[in-house]
C-alpha cells in the first residue's frame, strides 16, 4: 500500500496553518509592520484559531471513522465561517472610493458601549477601515491571502472528511 498520511498527521499540519497564520499576522503584520487590524480582520483571526483549536483536539484525541469526519467537518465549518468573511472583506476592498461604507468606531469602543448584537451586525458589515490596502504580497492583499489560506483549509477538511483510510 502506498504511503499516506494518517489523520492525525493530517489534523497536526490544520493545526500547523492556523498557528502559522497567526504568527504572520500577529508577530509580522501587527508587531512588525505596525499595522493595526481592522473589525473584519479580528473576526477572520477567530475563524483561524478555531478551525486551529478544533484541528489541535482532533489531533490529541485521534479519532477513527465518524469522529474523525466530524472532527474534519467542524474544522471545514469554521473555515468556511471564515472565507465568507475574508470574501466580505475583499469585496469591501474592491468597491468603488465612492461606494465604500463610512468608518466607524474602534472594536474596543464598540464592545465596551454597545450591546453585542449591535457590535456583530457593525463588525460583518465592514467599514471604510476594512477597505484600505495597506499591505499586499505578490500584489494580493491581506483579506485576499486570507480567503486562499480559508481555502486551502476547506479542501484539505473536505478530503480527510471524504477520504478512505483503513482504521
Amino acid at each position: 500500500m502506498p504511503y499516506a498520511l494518517s489523520p492525525r498527521l493530517v489534523f497536526i499540519g490544520l493545526a500547523l496553518l492556523a498557528l502559522i497564520s497567526m504568527l504572520f499576522a500577529r508577530f509580522y503584520l501587527q508587531v512588525f509592520l505596525n499595522l493595526e487590524a481592522c473589525p473584519l480582520c479580528m473576526t477572520q483571526r477567530v475563524f483561524v484559531v478555531s478551525w486551529g483549536l478544533i484541528a489541535l483536539i482532533a489531533a490529541l484525541h485521534n479519532p477513527v471513522g465518524r469522529g474523525r469526519q466530524v472532527y474534519a467537518a467542524l474544522c471545514g465549518l469554521a473555515a468556511w465561517a471564515g472565507a465568507a468573511v475574508a470574501a466580505r472583506h475583499v469585496w469591501l476592498q474592491h468597491l468603488p472610493e465612492d461606494q465604500v461604507p463610512a468608518c466607524g468606531p474602534s472594536l474596543d469602543y464598540m464592545l465596551e458601549n454597545l450591546p453585542f448584537e449591535d457590535t456583530l451586525s457593525i463588525v460583518l458589515a465592514g467599514d471604510g477601515n476594512c477597505a484600505n490596502v495597506s499591505w499586499s504580497l505578490l500584489g494580493f492583499s491581506i483579506p485576499e491571502q486570507t480567503l486562499a489560506v480559508f481555502c486551502a483549509a476547506i479542501l484539505i477538511c473536505l478530503w480527510q472528511t471524504v477520504r478512505r483510510y483503513p482504521e
